[in-house]
Parts: C-alpha cells; structure tokens; sequence
C-alpha cells in the first residue's frame, strides 16, 4: 500500500512536471519582442476552455491584468484580442491594409471557401454584390416580404392553448423562413432532410477544428456532404424542368443580363449557405429573446402591442404585412435593437493580419486573428445609461443607430448585408405572434449568454389567444 502511495505521488509530481513545462513552452514560442502581453495557455488548445467556459469574466479578467489588448490563443489560433473601442472602430474600417476576415478554421471549413466571410478583395465585392442584389429593399419589398408573411402567418396559427418551447420554434421559424425564400416551391420537399442537417453544422463551426469521431466538427462536416448533395440535386432539377421560379436561387442561377453577378454552382451553394447561415442565429435568437424580455416587462409588450394593433385595424384580416407596414413599425425596431444590445447576439468579429503590423504600440504577426470584442460597448453607461436595463424607448432617438458605437450589426465593409431582411422578418413574426395571444413563462428554466445565447433546456411557454 505505501509503495502503491509513492509511485501515485511520482506520478502526479511527473504529471504537474509536464504539464509546467508544456505551459512554459507554449508562452516560450510566443514570446517574440514586441507582442501584446497575455498568456497563450496549452498548445494546440491554448485558452479556448477557458475562453468558452468563462465568457465574458474570462475577457474581464485578462483585460484587468494585461490592458484592453492582449495576446491569447483561442479557437485554434494564436489571437491578439481588442477591447478598445477606438481601436475596433480602426480595425473595422481598415480592410484593405492588412486585414482580412480572419473567422476559425471551423467554420470556413463548414461554411465553404466561397463563403462571404471567407473571401476578401475583388471576390468578396463580387460575392457580397450578388448577396446585396438579393436582399435589396426592391426584392424584400416585391419579392421575400410576401413570402415572409404568409410563412408566418402559418407557422403561428396553431399555437393556442398549447405549451411550446419558443427556442425550438424560432429556430425552426429562422430557418424554413429563409428556406422558403431561397427555394420556394421545394422548400417543403427538402425541410425534412435539410433542417437537422443544418442545426449540426451550425453547431459544427462553434467547435475546435479536430476531426474525431463525436466531435461536432466532424457532425458538421459530414453535415455540409449532405447538405451539398441536396443542393446540388436542387440545381440540376431546376435546370433540367425550365419551369420559371421567383425566389432567390432563380436570380442566383439566372444567366440573363438582370443578373451582373455570374456564380459558379459552387459559390451558389456557398451562398445559399450563408444566407441560411447569417440570418439563422441572429433572427432565431433575437426573437426568442424578444419574446422573453416582453414577457418581463408587461408596458413594454402594451406599447408594442398598440403599434401593431393600429396595423392591424386598418387591414382585413387576410390582409398581408406589405413594405409600407415596417416603416411605423419604429417601436418595434428599438425593440428589436435593445434585445440585441442587451441580450449581445452577437460578441465580437474576426479578423486575420495578411502582414505583419503594428496596433496600439504593439507587433501583431502575420497570421494571427484579431478578436474585435464589442460586447462590453454594450453595456457602456456613458453610450446607453442605465445599460442593464431593458429600455426600447432609448432607440427612439434615431441618432443613436447612426452613431460609430453602434456595431450590434458589425462594422466597415463587413456589417451585416441582411440587416433589414432580419429586421423584417422578427417584425412580421412579433405582429402575428403579439396580435394573436398572449403567453407565460413555465419558469425556471435557465439562460446561457456565452459564447452564444441560448436555453440549454429550452424555453418553455403555454400560449394562448389574446
């Protein structure tokens, strides 16, 4: 037993001993003059378990030792990361001079090389001009906007007197929304396959890029084959029966002169995608987070509730939301902004140094991502007072959106193209949802706001007809 004793503590010292020397190791190779200070924690690993465990106070407590620019490695790479306004606000406008999109290896590898956020220079303007043509306000107006309505009005009808977890359905409302806008008429034949598939490669770009059985890399890998072979069926059909469609892979496959941006069948596919993609988190999350913080605040829900009922009153009721509705619908937007401002949709951006460059004093090697952190600005008293308060009214002041803190929906040449077409879309579901039924929480259920915001075990609520 004693003997037993001893080589147990052998080990554990042998252990301790090499996990020291893995450390010092690993801060040894980033140790080059003139870095951000920091720490870069395991190799290969680095910080990400820290990172994705502690979120925010992980941030907080870095910044306290090193400065609002720090060195860290996280998601797989060695990254210099910013939480100083002025200098996220230079790094977003600055593209061209020496910075790309710098996303993880994860998901330019799921999401596809032809994917918006993974290309830079001429083929991002060619890629993001043939996104733009597709969510322009002529098509949203004209074309998406009617089949946003009648998605909606539909996926909502039938939840009276019901107890439905609103997480799992708005993810499932983001994501049949935009498949019904990309395809239109198969949109319904494709759901079934498709939707699972796409929750596991969604999944798959959030994950450290090791490809190992159970891993959720290698789900959304396998996800993206299965994916491909889908669309890829879809593009040969539609070629090969020259019915004539209206929806967004029309445009995208259209070879007439309407049409200035020519893609491949992959960079088709890789839109789709991203379309897919982009709306999904922000739109599904957005709203369950709406629905929750209305619920929290009953006056709030009544202002929100007398914007759409004005709507309404004018209308039959088979009538459409059309583009003139959205424009009154101002109470609705600063709803929308404060959800994604309190609630922090979204963290930060990526990018990546195309040469080596010097920031705020400080050497950043070629190669290395930048983490623009913006979460923090959020809750900036001296930007938006009382900031854990949720207040829609302080969006009222249309001044606030244009000002150069206002990165909710990113920043420079990146904001989100889809910005509107989001907008339009959470608003057409609150005006069914608000105008149909009121709803309480099942309680005690709880929220986790990093590094995405979601319900581990759904959000329960029992709805019924207003």
């Amino acid at each position: 037993m004693a003997l037993f004793m001893v080589v147990l503590v052998l080990l554990f010292i042998l252990a301790l001993s090499i996990c020291t020397a893995l450390l010092r190791w690993n801060e040894l190779k980033f140790s080059k003059k003139g870095l951000p200070p920091g720490t870069m924690g395991w190799p290969i690993f680095g910080e990400t378990t820290e990172f994705l465990k502690q979120g925010p106070n992980f941030m907080k407590n870095q910044r306290a030792r090193y400065g609002s620019f720090f060195k860290s490695h996280i998601l797989g790479c060695p990254t210099a990361v910013s939480m100083d306004p002025e200098l996220n606000r230079y790094i977003l406008m600055n593209e061209a001079k020496g910075l790309v999109p710098g996303y993880p290896q994860s998901m330019l590898d799921i999401l596809g090389k032809c994917n918006i956020a993974a290309v830079h220079g001429s083929t991002h303007k060619q890629m993001r001009g043939a996104l733009l043509a597709l969510i322009s306000p002529t098509m949203i107006k004209q074309q998406l906007l009617p089949k946003i309505d009648e998605f909606m009005r539909n996926f909502v009808s039938d939840w009276d007197n019901k107890i439905i977890d609103i997480q799992e359905k708005t993810k499932q409302m983001a994501f049949l929304s935009s498949l019904k806008q990309i395809a239109t008429v198969e949109s319904t034949s494709i759901a079934q396959e498709f939707m699972p598939e796409f929750f596991k490669l969604v999944l798959g770009t959030l994950s450290l890029p090791i490809d190992l059985p159970g891993t959720n890399y290698r789900r959304g890998l396998k996800a993206r084959k299965i994916i491909l072979t889908i669309l890829k069926q879809l593009i040969e059909k539609r070629r090969g029966n020259q019915e004539s469609h209206k929806d967004m892979l029309a445009y995208l496959m259209s070879k007439d002169d309407n049409n200035r941006y020519k893609l491949s069948d992959d960079e088709i596919i890789d839109q789709i995608i991203t379309i897919l993609y982009s709306g999904y988190e922000t739109v599904s999350t957005t709203s369950m987070m709406a629905v929750k913080y209305l619920h929290d605040h009953p006056s709030i829900l009544e202002e929100l509730r007398k914007e759409h009922m004005a709507i309404r009153e004018k209308k039959r009721p088979e009538d459409p939301i059309e583009w003139n509705d959205l424009k009154p619908m101002k109470f609705t937007r600063a709803v929308i902004f404060e959800t994604s401002r309190l609630a922090t949709i979204v963290n930060g951006v990526l990018r990546k140094t195309t040469e080596e460059m010097e920031l705020n004093g400080f050497v950043v090697p070629k190669g290395w991502r930048i983490y623009v952190y913006t979460r923090e600005i959020n809750y900036d008293p001296f930007i938006y007072p009382d900031p854990l308060a949720f207040n829609p009214w302080r969006w009222m002041d249309k001044s606030l959106e244009s000002q150069s803190n206002f990165l909710i929906f990113g920043g420079g040449t990146r904001q989100c193209p889809g910005k509107e077409l989001g907008i339009a879309e959470i608003s057409t579901f609150l005006h069914y949802f608000i105008t149909r039924y009121r709803w309480e929480e099942i309680g005690g259920e709880k929220l986790m706001k990093f590094p995405r915001v979601e319900a581990p075990n759904g959000l329960h609520i029992r709805v019924s007809f207003y």
